[in-house]
């Protein structure tokens, strides 16, 4: 029997595991859950999953939790802040961490846990986008296995030769290029001129996928896109030409492979998280994951169409970031993160977002992103950064 530990239970991915987990109680158990400040939530999970370690970062959130779990006569332990969140990652007593912490909070415990060596299923986009290097470096170092849950490139992963070994390097192996796919989110048939006007809860109103805020209004905007092309080029060893991205709105293709000879491989399914994350919580073996069966028949038709840096010009700018190198994709990260939540709470328009992030990376020179220091320090100067943008913004 395997141990997991969740980095985020209350999130749309950390649901979607924890319903996987309970279709295979004599496989899984859950040794960890975190979250932020979700006490209701969190409590719920531990009353029916009764992990031995439960982390919130909120104090004050930390000591509700602790108070309520009392009353339930609950054995779970609670722990509170970022330290908890390495500990329970890199524990001995975990042997599957799922990494699915949104944002750049998610990076230090998923680190951790490649230093110990853990089966990593990752689902939080930051560890490579800032640290590409650094992360996939320890993750060798330390015979870490690195599992992507992130739909297309699960898909892509299922699509390469991987038998039953982990690999990270398909430059010169007989792949000409890889296709992630992309729905288009929800203002894919809006005219541009239209951009200026929508509004948040527009924005998180994804056509095909449920997820939470933040990741939508990235998929609105590409940005969710551009983050994926930039953890390809880590995950896989390709180059930003090798790596293509397509628009296909019925989300039913996740992603191709095309090779050298010609064929094209790609992987199916409902647009459904539980696929991804039972792929990686079994390989190289597979189990049932609750989701319907794909129905062919029913689909009809399969759309697809080029992306347009125009219409989608977060796309471009994470391009540009990979291409720069260094710490110029943690400053666009960083950048974004700033501006998403200032849309959210709306201080700025949908279209401020892409000029905020592309004024930063004007503004902040990358450097080397050898060191997690340097990653940090330049993190942090662009969220100051892009902070002092969102004022100027003209409504």
């Amino acid at each position: 029997m395997k141990s997991v530990t969740i980095l985020g239970s209350t999130g749309s991915i950390g649901l979607s595991t924890l319903d996987v987990l309970s279709l295979h109680p004599e496989k899984f158990k859950v040794y960890a859950l975190t979250a932020n400040r979700s006490v209701e939530s969190l409590l719920q999970q531990c009353l029916q999953f009764e992990p031995e370690i439960a982390v919130m970062l909120d104090v004050a959130a930390a000591d509700k939790l602790a108070e309520a779990l009392k009353k339930n006569h609950s054995k779970t332990i609670v722990k509170i802040g970022k330290k908890a969140l390495e500990e329970v990652s890199s524990s001995a007593n975990t042997d599957i961490v799922v990494a699915a912490i949104v944002g750049a909070a998610g990076l230090l415990p998923t680190l951790a846990a490649a230093k110990a060596g853990k089966r990593i299923l990752l689902a939080n986009k930051e560890a490579l986008v800032m640290s590409g290097a650094l992360f996939m470096k320890t993750v060798a170092e330390n015979a870490a296995t690195l599992l992507p849950v992130d739909s297309e490139h699960n898909a892509i992963w299922q699509c390469l030769p991987v038998a039953n070994t982990q690999h990270h390097d398909f430059n010169g192996k007989g792949v000409r290029k890889i296709i992630l796919t992309a729905s288009g989110g929800p203002f894919r048939d809006y005219d541009i001129e239209q951009l200026d006007d929508v509004t948040p809860e527009q924005a998180v109103a994804h056509p095909n996928w449920s997820m939470g805020q933040k990741i939508s209004v990235d998929s609105a905007t590409m940005m969710n896109k551009g983050l994926e092309v930039i953890e390809a080029h880590w995950l896989f060893g390709l180059q930003s030409q090798q790596i293509e991205v397509v628009l296909h709105r019925q989300s039913v293709i996740h992603s191709m492979v095309d090779y050298e000879d010609g064929s094209v491989l790609a992987q199916m399914g409902n647009p459904d998280m539980r696929t991804p994350i039972t792929n990686t919580l079994s390989w190289p073996d597979r189990i049932a994951s609750g989701v319907e069966p794909l129905d062919l028949v029913k689909v009809g038709r399969l759309d697809f169409s080029a992306a347009d840096f125009a219409r989608f010009p977060c796309l471009r700018l994470a391009y540009k970031a990979l291409n720069e190198g260094g710490t110029a994709t943690a400053i666009l990260n960083a950048a974004n993160e700033i501006a998403v939540q200032a849309f959210l709470d709306e201080q700025i328009r949908f279209t401020d977002i892409a000029r905020i992030i592309e004024e930063v990376l004007i503004e902040l020179p990358a450097n080397d992103a050898t060191t997690l220091e340097q990653i940090l320090a330049d993190d942090a100067a662009a969220r100051t950064l892009a902070k002092s943008k969102i004022g100027l913004c003209i409504h």
